[in-house]
């Protein structure tokens, strides 16, 4: 009994971890886009992209997965804290300017660019999501600095993050069901592997 149980196979946390990511920043453009009202935004800020990210989290730190783990409960931590000060400026309990929401950016812009260097280790198509991720963030943080028409470019390229978070998913999804990649995630952008093979092939090539 012991036995089978320990051969039980888990769910890979990350199907929802990125499903809460991309939807919830899906929505936030369309906002910004002027498409939709902030209702919807709050909704999944507090709720999917939020709660249910930040569990998802919690279960890759007991898949000893460290970049999961800081990911998708750090993020779900940002939805949940946008969302409050959403909360706070509608209700007039705390103003935050658009300088003060700039300089929350701002901090979050530096958090990506230290998982942006770890994703571009894991594959291709984590390395385009956090890459996409920091462009959006870095011409949002533009946007709240004096530079207002770029928010509507920052939509759209967090759109394509969006997308490229729900592809990840995908993957893990149709792996699974289907017993075959089929949408491989590319290789890392660095691959130290690849490095040490171009050395031997320099080493060779000069005796």
């Amino acid at each position: 009994m012991a036995e089978a149980k320990a051969s039980t196979p888990t769910a890979n946390p990350a199907v929802v971890g990125l499903a809460g990511f991309g939807l919830t920043t899906f929505i936030l453009q369309l906002h910004n886009l002027g498409l939709c009202d902030i209702g919807p935004v709050l909704a999944l800020g507090l709720v999917f992209g939020g709660l249910a990210q930040m569990i998802a989290g919690f279960q890759e730190f007991k898949c000893g997965n460290n970049f999961g783990y800081s990911a998708f409960v750090s993020y779900g931590a940002f939805w949940i804290a946008l969302s409050v000060i959403f909360l706070l400026n509608h209700f007039n309990i705390y103003k935050s300017s658009g300088t003060d929401v700039g300089y929350f950016l701002v901090a979050w812009t530096l958090y990506t660019l230290i998982m942006w260097v770890a994703a571009m280790r894991i594959h291709g198509a984590m390395a385009l999501t956090f890459t996409l991720l920091l462009i959006g963030f870095i011409l949002l943080d533009l946007a709240h600095f004096g530079f207002p028409g770029l928010t509507r470019p920052a939509a759209y390229v967090l759109i394509l993050c969006a997308g490229s978070a729900w592809y990840m998913m995908a993957h893990v999804i149709y792996l699974q069901v289907f017993g075959t990649d089929l949408l491989p995630v590319g290789r890392p952008w660095i691959d130290p592997a690849a490095r040490q093979r171009l050395a031997r092939l320099a080493e060779n090539t000069a005796s």
